[in-house]
């Protein structure tokens, strides 16, 4: 029996959403699987009557929760807009499995999409065969979705070109998709919606037009408000992620992440925690998923490579790689933040020195 590398939302927690579903008594919404307060539980995390206990997904802003699954509720698509790295995918995919108990439903947004990724394709063998039937359809996620009166997730937005997205306009507003070759529509049933995500940092984004925002609710995710909140997200994912890959190192020490974090909010900010010293930004965004990744990296180089306890050895490479992204301009702004910041800290100095080997 094959292992999955990664499961989908609903399956890896399915017992939490078996249970909300088994203890909600809220009014649920055409289509929806539990009520929108049990939603926001899912997503929150938190006790319920029975004492069953529900992990956070999401950790922050719980007014954010409520805004996004209000707007679901309504005839408005939700756009999820943040920086990169502030859990827009996590929560889009989240939101479809506790509403639909589906979030399989996605289209990748990328320069290179075509219409046909959003409206539907044919069978080009059966066209020829048939000519356009239904039978020589092709279904994209955004017409199962509409068919199934389900959420559909569109991610990466501002990546697909301006008249691509165009496509959405219909289908947000008329809530119908026309097949003109077939001369019929496939009308979107009760429970239908879009989740969408965009950042404002990826080269190549498109503005979306006046009309397309119109039919979006905005939700902008914050970076992490503090440094302990930032922490507490990285631990949990990261105890999360290194179960699934069965990294054979030991779960990180907080002070390891906090220094990780303490990194990458002080080189955001453009100032030390204290406030004292103003410092250089790298181009790169150092977001909470890039930290993830890091400490991930190096726990595998510690449990592969090492004794299994992840030191600053092990940490230097992939903070060094997520800061410097720009070769010339960041080398700059990372070697002064090593000289002036972190080789000032009494108890940093073995992140100085194994950070110093890899900056050439």
């Amino acid at each position: 029996m094959r292992t999955l590398l990664r499961h989908h939302a609903e399956d890896q927690y399915a017992h939490e959403l078996e249970e909300l579903i088994k203890q909600d008594s809220g009014q649920r919404p055409p289509n929806w699987k539990m009520s929108p307060r049990s939603v926001v539980t899912y997503l929150m995390g938190g006790k319920l009557k029975n004492g069953f206990e529900v992990a956070p997904k999401y950790i922050g802003n719980q007014r954010l929760m409520e805004i996004a699954v209000a707007t679901l509720t309504t005839d408005r698509a939700l756009l999820l807009y943040g920086l990169p790295g502030t859990a827009k995918s996590w929560v889009s995919e989240h939101l479809a499995a506790a509403i639909s108990g589906n979030s399989t439903l996605l289209i990748q947004g990328t320069a290179g999409l075509g219409e046909e990724a959003i409206r539907y394709g044919w069978n080009y063998a059966r066209l020829i065969a048939e000519g356009p039937t239904e039978g020589a359809l092709v279904e994209t996620p955004m017409l199962r979705a509409m068919r199934d009166g389900a959420i559909a997730r569109v991610e990466e937005l501002t990546r697909i070109s301006s008249d691509v997205q165009d496509t959405l306009i219909t289908i947000l507003s008329e809530k119908t998709l026309p097949i003109p070759e077939l001369n019929m529509e496939v009308q979107a049933t009760e429970g239908f919606n879009v989740i969408a995500t965009a950042n404002n940092r990826d080269k190549g984004v498109n503005e979306l037009s006046g009309a397309l925002k119109r039919r979006f609710n905005t939700v902008i995710l914050p970076v992490p408000e503090n440094i302990k909140e930032e922490v507490d997200i990285v631990q949990r994912r990261v105890e999360s992620l290194s179960k699934a890959y069965k990294l054979p190192a030991e779960a990180p020490a907080l002070r390891e992440i906090q220094r990780i974090v303490t990194i990458f909010r002080e080189l955001r900010a453009g100032v030390t925690a204290d406030g004292k010293t103003k410092l250089k930004v790298p181009s790169g965004s150092l977001s909470t998923a890039e930290a993830i990744s890091v400490v991930n990296s190096g726990m595998a180089l510690a449990g592969h490579f090492g004794d299994g306890r992840l030191n600053a050895q092990d940490l230097a490479a992939g903070i060094v790689g997520a800061v410097v992204k720009d070769p010339v301009q960041d080398k700059v702004v990372w070697n002064e933040y090593l000289e002036t910041v972190v080789k000032t800290r009494e108890d940093w100095k073995d992140v100085y020195r194994a950070c110093k080997e890899i900056t050439i």
